[in-house]
């Protein structure tokens, strides 16, 4: 029974979602504008590549076995070799012990050497103090010299005792400690090698440190990291994928961590609209590389919305041309047109030929992205409402050649970028490698101003919530233009292309979308 409606039964299969569905889902739920197909279709083809899966897996069962007795090899290889590893870590961290032992040893014997010697020091002055009080020491052995009354022999004596009484004197006045009490030059500061020994891994200077590609690397739906070694070789046995999401109000930073076979790693936990950092490590056996790089991406400012070109509404076959798959459109010109402009010569008319998405949007916020060749003359892309769709292929003189303003004084097809209200649809400009910024109130004055760089990858992000569409520089996640467009239809994505252009739609981060392509 259908899981949405649970008093009707599954009789179609829906292939956007691939999950059965019933009449009520195609008719007026969440598979409305679906491709479904019957269920004895589906049941035919999945149960055919189910047999032909089968029939592989038991044609393999000698390859299995042997790669099973190989893992077993394996096994107690690691078995062996990680009992040796802790060995070497163990005599490490013991000549580690023994350097530590040394220096605290040298260190408390250097402190044990200045109590010492400050102890002996300190004790001479008082028993030279002590020898100034009365009765006692050199105050009681001048005391007794004034009691002698022979002249001559007094003054053989006091003189002596005078210079000695007088340094006793000079002393009192100015009294010192004859020893530092403290002992801040012994502090010992390890503060470094704290750092250093909290740093303390398994590195080793022959595994190569990874590097991040950011050109294989992709934020989309999911995001893709990949990364290489320097040498093209790979040296590492696994990798260590770490990442985290940068905000200004976090004071510390948690890494969220991964370990990865190959060279490369696809995450779908990641929240839309933000910035993440990331970087990867290699390991082999019981050694590590030193950290890669740190890569900042950006991820997309909405969930990704996914559809085909629509082959059937409006769809112009004589002038576009789309793949098996729907995911490419090409526009051909071809003799027609040729043909039309050799009777004029100033100008001409030409048509847009369009077409739009096959699946619509109803409510939320969504993105897109797609790529324009770089030897296409005139694109344009954005959203049209479903009540104007019939407008737009019906407007058959909807766009003047470039050739046509005689007082232009340039060919560069800038005259496309003016904002037109009273087109059916919001679109933007873009051709011969640049991206023209309409031409609103809020736009700069000079034309130069609005025409910027094509981007390798573009992106359209709808807000239907708050009836705004932007249009984006998909590789860096940056918006180039935003403006309001009217929400109150069913939106749908919308290409137009005249001479000769093609656009791509971006193709989702799938789990295995680096195996597909390392297959081709």
């Amino acid at each position: 029974m259908c899981p949405e409606h649970e008093m009707e039964r599954v009789n179609m299969y829906c292939e956007i979602c691939r999950r059965p569905v019933c009449h009520l889902c195609k008719l007026g739920g969440g598979h409305a504008n679906h491709r479904v197909t019957t269920m004895s279709t589906a049941y035919k083809t999945l149960k055919e590549k189910l047999s032909k899966d089968i029939e592989y897996l038991i044609s393999k069962e000698s390859q299995v076995k042997a790669h099973i007795t190989q893992l077993d090899l394996l096994l107690k290889e690691t078995e062996c070799n990680s009992e040796r590893a802790k060995q070497e870590a163990s005599q490490s961290f013991e000549k580690l012990y023994h350097v530590l032992e040394e220096k605290k040893s040298a260190a408390l014997r250097a402190i044990e050497t200045s109590k010492n010697i400050r102890l002996e020091k300190l004790q001479t002055q008082v028993e030279e103090y002590q020898g100034l009080l009365e009765n006692n020491g050199l105050v009681g052995y001048a005391q007794e010299v004034l009691k002698e009354t022979d002249p001559s022999c007094f003054v053989q004596t006091a003189k002596q005792l005078h210079v000695r009484i007088q340094k006793a004197t000079e002393s009192l006045k100015s009294f010192r400690p004859a020893a530092e009490t403290t002992f801040e030059d012994f502090v010992v500061d390890t503060a470094k090698q704290e750092d250093i020994l909290g740093d303390l891994s398994f590195h080793s200077n022959g595994l190569e440190i990874p590097e991040i590609n950011e050109e294989q690397s992709r934020m989309y739906n999911k995001a893709l990291i990949s990364w290489e070694c320097p040498g093209k070789t790979d040296s590492a046995d696994i990798y260590v994928l770490e990442y985290h999401k940068l905000s200004k109000e976090e004071e510390s930073v948690t890494w969220q961590k991964t370990e990865v076979c190959g060279k490369s790693k696809v995450l779908s936990d990641l929240d839309d609209d933000s910035s993440y950092a990331f970087r990867v490590r290699g390991y082999k056996g019981s050694i590590c590389s030193p950290w890669s790089r740190e890569v900042i991406m950006h991820t997309p400012p909405a969930p990704v919305f996914s559809f085909l070109f629509d082959d059937k509404c409006g769809y112009n076959n004589e002038h576009l041309q789309l793949n098996p798959r729907r995911t490419s459109v090409e526009s051909r010109a071809g003799f027609p047109l040729l043909l039309g402009s050799e009777r004029l010569q100033v100008g001409c008319y030409t048509t847009l030929d369009y077409i739009i998405g096959d699946t619509g949007i109803a409510k939320g916020k969504h993105f897109w992205a797609f790529n324009v060749e770089a030897y296409s003359y005139l694109v344009k892309v954005g959203v049209v409402p479903s009540n104007k769709i019939q407008k737009l292929f019906h407007n058959t003189h909807d766009v003047t050649s470039p050739r046509y303003e005689q007082d232009s004084g340039h060919d560069s097809g800038s005259e496309d970028a003016f904002f037109d209200s009273s087109q059916p649809c919001t679109l933007v400009t873009l051709g011969m490698k640049k991206f023209f910024i309409p031409a609103t109130p809020a736009a700069p004055k000079d034309p130069a101003s609005r025409i910027l760089p094509l981007p390798s990858c573009l992106g359209i992000c709808l807000d239907c919530d708050r009836g705004r569409v932007g249009f984006y520089d998909a590789g860096r996640m940056k918006c180039l233009y935003e403006c309001e467009v009217d929400c109150s239809g069913l939106m749908y994505p919308a290409f137009a292309l005249m001479g000769g252009a093609a656009v791509h739609l971006e193709e989702a981060v799938t789990a295995k979308y680096r195996e597909y392509h390392n297959d081709i």
